[in-house]
């Protein structure tokens, strides 16, 4: 196996994706008004986005095992870029939204390849506390990308966005090109995809692990899609709720030392996600309760979303890093369409939000059914266990 890469070097190509996406939210409103069209019509961006992103996890992952992960990581940055580049010369809603299918196609490498990278270079508890310190690195691009998203919205509007973003991308990809390194395996499995797909299908714990990641991830990008225009109907500005990225930040960084404290004191990691699950859904129902409502001028549902975020820092490292245990010989590949379901369902779920335009409902939605799998994945354990 070659060597290992650089630790901030897959962190910083983890965030990506949440950095691209987060920036993007505070211009949502700049480009419903640049274009003409309404707030909910303006929010199904983000459906799309995920859609795309999809197809764009299973392509990079299967090119991940066929050309190598290093190249595959560099088409899809160079694949963004192109995206990036074609939303700032947008003329009309129709090219940003072609725009952003192009940019969710690329920036997918940043999710599927990095955590291929990870699998192939560490395996059993170290690959959970791994992943683990991956979760502290995503925490911060919330905050990243919401500040720096909201400076650049009241400052260049959403032209500016997207220029940062080809940006980021081309320095991304000159970095990866020097720094990062190639850890596929020299023996991999030619497996069809057809018949990695069809074992993975009868797969019931998958099916629920991926459920729990859509859903965890639902709670987040809800909040980025839904809680610009609740700002706006509060009466405050684009720049607001990038600082809002603080609170967000601070309730995942706590998230993940939670979970990386309670990983060594021996916590099991089906305890840990149904842990998350009750910690989100007690904070979603804080958020419906307080929604309208300012607390020193600023909204009061920001604390009891700081559970919801907390419960996602605890819960997607331990799903990630046991789901796809028994497919480390096809790591790239069942990487692809695992990211294919969850981000399938991830847009489903985001285009429903986007026509309710109610946060705390769908919070409370995705927090109750994260219970209700939760519990089930862990009885299922406890069943298979007793069995063997």
């Amino acid at each position: 196996m070659n060597r290992k890469p650089s630790t901030w070097l897959v962190v910083a190509l983890m965030m990506f994706p949440q950095i691209v996406e987060t920036i993007y939210s505070p211009v949502l409103p700049h480009i419903a008004e640049a274009f003409n069209v309404s707030f909910q019509t303006a929010a199904q961006t983000l459906s799309v986005y995920f859609i795309a992103f999809a197809f764009g996890v299973v392509f990079w992952g299967r090119m991940s095992d066929v050309i190598g992960r290093r190249r595959a990581m560099l088409a899809g940055l160079l694949t963004y870029g192109v995206g990036a580049g074609l939303a700032v010369v947008a003329t009309s809603f129709d090219i940003v939204l072609i725009a952003r299918i192009v940019s969710a196609f690329g920036a997918a490498v940043g999710s599927v390849v990095t955590q291929t990278m990870l699998r192939d270079s560490y395996q059993g508890s170290e690959l959970g506390k791994v992943f683990s310190l991956m979760g502290m690195g995503i925490a911060i691009s919330p905050v990243l990308g919401l500040m720096s998203g909201s400076v650049l919205a009241s400052t260049w509007g959403y032209v500016g966005v997207f220029v940062a973003v080809m940006v980021l991308a081309f320095v991304l990809w000159t970095v990866s090109m020097v720094r990062l390194p190639e850890t596929r395996p020299e023996v991999v499995q030619t497996i069809s995809m057809g018949i990695i797909a069809r074992k993975m299908i009868r797969d019931g714990a998958l099916w629920r692990s991926a459920s729990l990641v859509a859903l965890f991830n639902l709670m987040l990008f809800g909040y980025y899609g839904l809680a610009p225009f609740l700002f706006s109907h509060l009466g405050l500005s684009s720049e607001a709720f990038g600082y809002s990225g603080i609170a967000l930040a601070l309730g995942s960084l706590l998230g993940s030392m939670l979970n990386k404290r309670l990983l060594v004191r021996g916590w099991s990691s089906h305890a840990l996600v149904t842990l998350a699950s009750g910690t989100a859904l007690i904070g979603s129902v804080g958020v419906f309760v307080t929604q309208s409502q300012l607390w020193l001028g600023y909204p009061l549902f920001l604390l009891p979303m700081m559970l919801v975020v907390m419960g996602f820092g605890v819960a997607i490292p331990n799903i990630l890093a046991h789901a796809l245990a028994d497919y480390k010989t096809v790591a790239g590949t069942a990487g692809a369409l695992f990211g294919l379901g969850y981000y399938l369902m991830l847009g489903g779920l985001l285009a429903v939000a986007g026509m309710v335009q109610n946060l705390g409902a769908v919070l409370g939605i995705g927090a109750s059914l994260s219970v209700i799998l939760s519990l089930h994945r862990a009885s299922s354990l406890n069943v298979s266990t007793v069995k063997s």
